[in-house]
């Protein structure tokens, strides 16, 4: 396989105006991408975005590339990654981009490419996009130009495609439910969606002004939601993410429930029914009490290294269903093609409705052993993972550990981070544990 140079494992992102990040390679990788994906089909991209302020330029930029190689861009406005997945294969379009750098705060943006079957582009077309990237750009005589145009009804049917994945014969009615939307994507689409399907809606993060997104609420920042779950006495509560593919709940008691567990409880939902078809694919940092659960119950579960598209490959091996990264994406390969925050609460939700149990009665379900991650900055100058203080730290824990816990040291796909994980039975110890080891990074970086 060649070496990438700008596509990573989530698509391309950086800070807006440095790295790969800017209005003019924006504007050449349309054109690229028009070049690649205009050998075949319609000759149309659709083309959405969440709420960051920059999204509005990089659209205009994303714009000009694709008309100059021959391709019509329709704009769905803001719209949840999820979303795009789908309308992509709704209007037969080449290719679906969304401009979002997801649960990252608004600073910084990216771009992310799906194929005509709402699916990440295979590696192959990226490899040719970058090998296209190094020729000058050039533009197709004027009557070949590029048109675009809006999608008038893009959040109309992606609200019924969401609704239509909730059991006909269920209603949430009767259910209150505090709803979290990072001031993102989804601010105008999930809460029309629990509305629709019965139930009465408590709003915060659903105000986006282009700086707000994620800060301190959504997918990656619960307290707030936590805090209004009680103040309202709601039933629970959901959060998405800036660009909707993750997805975290709170029960009614205000704690925390995260993608292994929403995982668990829908493949158990499953299970229950007949419905379900082989096991459940999670990753690296998948906590042990999900594979304990799981085993319990006698379903298969397999990791998969850190990052969706790495569940999905390991999906499509075993031709399995289910699989989530604890972080909030859960890919539900019988409803969805992508990670789809709304689409695997409703099932969450579905099963809460059908069982008359609570969220929490569900969750309970699956003990969680104490996991701590610690992030430190990593400047690239040297490889700490590869330094013996840091490599003699993680194995005097992995020995106190034994087959109790696990620790997992890795570098982020999407921030300049080293990600420090140690897991075990006791919490106070995987504590210290996880800081010992953070420490050796740190000096080591």
């Amino acid at each position: 396989m060649a070496e990438r140079k700008f596509f990573g494992t989530d698509g391309i992102r950086g800070l807006v105006g440095e790295g790969p990040i800017t209005p003019e390679f924006v504007m050449k990788l349309g054109w690229a991408a028009g070049r690649v994906l205009s050998k075949t089909g319609t000759k149309k991209v659709l083309i959405g975005k969440d709420t960051r302020i920059s999204g509005y330029m990089l659209e205009s930029a994303l714009e000009a590339g694709l008309a100059a190689a021959g391709l019509k861009a329709a704009f769905t406005g803001p719209m949840p990654t999820p979303a795009v997945a789908y309308l992509t294969r709704t209007f037969r379009a080449e290719a679906g981009i969304v401009i979002s750098a997801s649960h990252n705060p608004y600073h910084d943006n990216g771009i992310k490419f799906f194929s005509a079957q709402g699916t990440k582009l295979p590696d192959d077309v990226e490899l040719a996009i970058e090998a296209e990237m190094e020729k000058p750009l050039t533009c197709v005589e004027s009557a070949l130009l590029g048109k675009a145009y809006r999608i008038d009804d893009a959040a109309g049917r992606y609200i019924e495609f969401c609704k239509g994945t909730f059991p006909n014969h269920l209603s949430l009615e009767g259910f209150k439910i505090v709803v979290d939307c990072a001031h993102g994507a989804t601010y105008h689409i999930a809460p029309k969606v629990f509305t629709e399907l019965g139930a009465e809606i408590i709003t915060i993060g659903c105000e986006p002004n282009g700086i707000n997104i994620n800060d301190k609420v959504g997918a990656t920042d619960v307290a707030a939601l936590q805090a209004k779950v009680l103040e309202e006495k709601a039933d629970f509560g959901i959060a998405l993410d800036g660009d909707g593919d993750r997805v975290i709940m709170v029960d009614e008691l205000g704690n925390k429930v995260d993608g292994d567990q929403i995982a668990y409880i829908i493949a158990r939902d499953a299970l229950r029914c007949g419905e379900l078809k082989g096991g459940v694919v999670g990753t690296l940092m998948t906590n042990m009490g999900m594979e304990v659960a799981l085993k319990n119950l006698g379903i298969p579960f397999v990791r998969a290294k850190v990052g969706d598209r790495y569940v999905m490959e390991e999906l499509l091996r075993n031709n399995w269903l289910i699989g989530a990264e604890n972080s909030g994406h859960v890919i539900l390969l019988d409803k969805v093609t992508t990670g789809d925050g709304i689409v695997a609460g409703l099932q969450v939700m579905a099963s809460i409705v059908a069982s008359k149990m609570s969220l929490k009665e569900l969750s309970d379900g699956m003990t969680m052993f104490p996991q701590v991650l610690e992030n430190i900055r990593f400047k690239g100058e040297n490889d700490p993972l590869q330094s013996e203080a840091v490599i003699a730290a993680t194995q005097a824990v992995e020995q106190k550990l034994g087959d109790n816990g696990r620790v997992l040291l890795r570098k982020s796909g999407t921030e300049p981070l080293i990600r420090v994980m140690v897991e075990g039975q006791n919490a106070a110890d995987v504590k210290q544990f996880a800081l010992d080891i953070a420490k050796a990074v740190q000096e080591n970086c």
